[in-house]
């Protein structure tokens, strides 16, 4: 990985190549779940088993990315932490409020051109549905699933463009776009409404690359916060309130976080700078730590 201050590396060598094979293996893993087990009916038992989801949906992914390209984009993904906590809350709200926005057009235009539409969002979600029985497991495993996806994505999927260009933002948007899109089977449960769900799991990708580029690669924290971000649909089957504070109290911190820091520079006041804690040197490959309606819902395969 190039150093702070020296030129990005070249991008037409063999490794991205590799690269384009992993993600390539990656999006055919994570969509097989989709097809694979009605045209193969022996392979419903691992496709419908806890173990055997994971590894073809998470596990093929990690072993594509570890042998092509390496644990590059990964080793430093603990670095920074005070940095990737003040921007990633900050992030993650401003990817709210957008997304809110965002749905609150999109209902307008869905009540002149087809209120029925809306009905579809009551259908339960299947994610919801399978946790019924054990929520609290499924809160617990929400951060699991936050670090393997979060690896996968951020780490490899975005990670491996961010010292090879010059603007990130190409990358991010791509990418993003790529991770919200995998998300198949909200298209499959709300149908023509599915729309409304999309651009929410976009700007959340978004939020989390956009840490993971200004912390300089840590993924603890946009880990940790997709994990939230998940447990907290889960919660609700526990208890709404509850499940909605855990959802909405990181936008409120992070708001405040924006507002201070939007007054600090409009004041030309200098603000503390972001607290830094020492990293040891990481592992190459960080420690794992892999799906909901209520507002708004969590991305998951």
């Amino acid at each position: 990985m190039a150093s702070a201050g020296s030129a990005p590396p070249t991008a037409s060598d063999g490794s991205v190549v590799r690269y384009a094979i992993a993600v390539v293996v990656t999006v055919v893993a994570i969509l097989s779940q989709y097809f694979l087990p009605q045209n193969v009916p022996a392979l419903i038992p691992v496709y419908t088993s806890l173990p055997g989801d994971l590894f073809i949906v998470y596990g093929i992914p990690v072993i594509a990315f570890a042998l092509l390209v390496g644990a590059g984009p990964l080793r430093r993904w603990r670095v920074r932490m005070g940095t990737a906590t003040v921007d990633g809350l900050a992030f993650y709200a401003a990817a709210t409020i957008v997304t809110l926005a965002v749905l609150a057009a999109m209902v307008v235009v869905y009540e002149a051109l087809d209120p029925s539409a809306l009905q579809l969002l009551s259908r339960q979600n299947p994610a919801l549905t399978q946790a019924a029985g054990d929520p609290w497991f499924w809160v617990g495993f929400s951060f699991v699933i936050g670090a393997f996806e979060e690896t996968i994505f951020r780490g490899w999927v975005y990670g491996f463009w961010r010292n090879r260009v010059s603007n990130w933002l190409g990358p991010a948007i791509a990418t993003s776009a790529l991770f919200a899109g995998l998300h198949l089977y909200y298209g499959t449960t709300y149908g023509a409404a599915a729309p409304l769900i999309f651009p929410g799991l976009f700007l959340l990708g978004f939020a989390f690359a956009a840490t993971y580029q200004t912390s300089g690669g840590n993924l603890v924290v946009v880990a940790l916060l997709h994990g939230l971000y998940d447990a907290a649909a889960f919660l609700t089957l526990v208890d709404t309130d509850l499940g909605l504070l855990v959802r909405y109290l990181p936008v409120v911190i992070g708001l405040v976080l924006l507002l201070v820091r939007f007054l600090g520079k409009g004041s030309g006041a200098a603000l503390p700078p972001i607290p830094t804690f020492p990293s040891p040197s990481p592992p190459a490959f960080p420690s794992p730590a892999a799906p909901s309606l209520p507002p708004p819902p969590p991305p998951s395969f």
